[in-house]
């Protein structure tokens, strides 16, 4: 959902809608409520091409601002671990995933192998929109979807409560051997990038697809879908 002009944006951010980002025009500053809302309930505000806003909201009439608002309502990071551990399942950890294709995959995998949902980081990560909705095949509304400032001290805490930290990288444990404990807490990084060295350095595992053909790499929603069927797989068979 788009909200743009400064008075629907302030009263959009005072709603306490789960906002996904406000955009900025590059030509303009965002207004002082508006900057004081969001530093308040940590939504990004992100400059923009004017162009970018107008071509958004379907119109020149802006005033140069808009929010995006998410189709879902997040839960705290608390609630999605006590679900996890409740459940003996696993979360998906997106680190830093900014495609929404790859986020919507990965959340329809994560939604028909039993994962309860995801956490994201608040900055450098994907909004969960229209193209994450679609691509999820409607999953997302079925998941819990936690946004966090700092990954690593989620995970953290989610190891304090009884939790795993698997991390998939390169490096690691051939996946095929390696008995994956539950609940967990499945980090993927990006495709660029890779798992985050903060995260990497808290894992309790840090597992490997191995790569036989002459294409040395995964797309991330692909090995996403790998480590998620391993996390299950043995409780999947015992209930066929």
């Amino acid at each position: 959902m788009i909200v743009y002009g400064k008075n629907p944006v302030i009263e959009a951010l005072r709603s306490g809608k789960d906002i996904e980002k406000v955009l900025v025009a590059h030509d303009s500053h965002p207004p002082y409520q508006v900057a004081k809302l969001c530093k308040e309930r940590g939504v990004k505000i992100q400059k923009v091409p004017r162009a970018k806003i107008e071509e958004l909201a379907g119109t020149k009439k802006t005033q140069g601002i808009l929010a995006i608002i998410s189709p879902i309502n997040y839960v705290s990071s608390n609630e999605l671990f006590k679900d996890a551990l409740k459940k003996n399942s696993f979360i998906l950890v997106l680190d830093h995933l900014t495609d929404p294709q790859n986020v919507g995959n990965l959340l329809r995998t994560c939604e028909v192998l039993g994962g309860v949902g995801a956490l994201l980081p608040t900055h450098r990560s994907s909004p969960i929109n229209q193209v994450v909705v679609k691509a999820s095949a409607g999953s997302v509304f079925h998941l819990k979807i936690s946004k966090v400032p700092s990954l690593s001290k989620a995970l953290k805490d989610f190891k304090k409560q009884g939790g795993w930290v698997i991390s998939v990288e390169r490096g690691g444990k051939d996946i095929r051997y390696t008995s994956i404990p539950l609940p967990c807490a499945l980090v993927l990084g990006s495709e660029g990038e890779g798992v985050s060295k903060s995260l990497l350095e808290i894992s309790d595992l840090v597992l490997s697809i191995p790569m036989v053909g002459k294409i040395n790499s995964l797309n991330v929603s692909s090995a996403g879908a790998i480590a998620m069927w391993e996390c299950v797989r043995g409780s999947i068979i015992k209930s066929v």
